[in-house]
């Protein structure tokens, strides 16, 4: 049997495209993890040196190794229809190199295209006196999440991918989540992109329910309070700034040159975030606001990230 540093390299060989009857020796429970390859990221078997490894036994620390990676949205009433999950899951698969699973949590799988795994939504307990607005999102820290494990990036359903995902699962942290671009003085973040480690952090969901009504006496809404949460705990990173911006805060154009001119695609963005008004929807078509603010001429460019 080659040792372990060959057979290593043989199996991150393998994710990149070399046929698998060149590694023979390969023990079996790691060619069912390679069949697997939808689930998990190969190459990061590299970790592994260095560590105990008994084959013969199969007993390996491959916890640290075979981190499953995840991307989660969410859709539940009537604000968003099954086109905006379509549109995301395409978006992801053309951005997202690595194996992973894409799984919506949703009251109506209706329309929904297949590749899509569908979940029922997270166990919640609602509260009328606080609106849903949002809130629902914090059921995503319940203890178990469906049959996920590992690393869950959450995405909004309105964003719009641009680049490679990839690096979103790379870079080190417990908790990350945009910097909101309306509050640069505040910590809040802007959870239309962000990651954790599910089943890490269930206090958040308690947290909420003990303070009841009271949630709102501090927090405008989910996104703030889960960004105090995180920050409590000393977790709270952001993504680099570049790589989410906001539609509103970073494409628009200037007045009057708004009027003559499409919005500015954001040549080093990887995600494009929609908040508030213009949706992505009225952002295509063109729109114009209460009294002709924020007059928004038809973003055509948007088309080549949904095709």
């Amino acid at each position: 049997m080659r040792n372990k540093n060959t057979m290593v390299m043989s199996i991150c060989q393998a994710k990149n495209g070399f046929s698998l009857n060149k590694f023979t020796d390969i023990p079996y429970f790691l060619k069912d993890v390679i069949f697997l390859g939808k689930r998990f990221d190969i190459c990061k078997l590299a970790v592994i040196l260095g560590k105990r490894l008994f084959i013969n036994s199969f007993e390996t620390e491959i916890s640290e190794v075979f981190v499953e990676k995840n991307i989660i949205c969410m859709k539940w009433g009537t604000k968003f229809g099954p086109e905006y999950v379509n549109r995301l899951y395409k978006m992801v698969e053309k951005n997202l190199t690595i194996p992973h699973r894409f799984v919506c949590f949703t009251d109506n799988t209706d329309g929904l295209i297949d590749g899509i795994e569908t979940r029922e939504l997270p166990p919640y307990h609602d509260n009328p006196a606080i609106g849903d607005m949002g809130w629902r999102k914090l059921s995503l820290f319940n203890k178990e999440l469906a049959d996920l494990q590992g690393l869950a990036l959450f995405l909004d359903l309105d964003v719009v991918i641009r680049q490679n995902l990839d690096e979103f699962f790379d870079v080190e942290g417990d908790f990350l989540i945009c910097k909101d671009w309306d509050f640069p003085r505040d910590i809040i973040g802007n959870s239309s992109v962000f990651r954790f480690e599910i089943g890490k952090h269930p206090e958040v969901l308690e947290n909420f329910y003990k303070l009841g009504n009271e949630i709102r006496q501090d927090y405008r809404n989910e996104q703030a309070f889960l960004s105090y949460e995180m920050h409590r705990k000393g977790i709270l990173k952001y993504w680099d700034k570049k790589w989410c911006v906001s539609f509103k805060r970073h494409c628009l154009q200037t007045f009057p040159i708004n009027f003559f001119k499409e919005p500015n695609d954001p040549v080093e963005a990887k995600i494009i975030v929609f908040h508030g008004k213009p949706t992505p929807q009225q952002a295509r078509k063109g729109y114009c606001g209460k009294y002709g603010f924020r007059y928004v001429k038809a973003t055509t460019w948007l088309d080549k990230y949904w095709e």
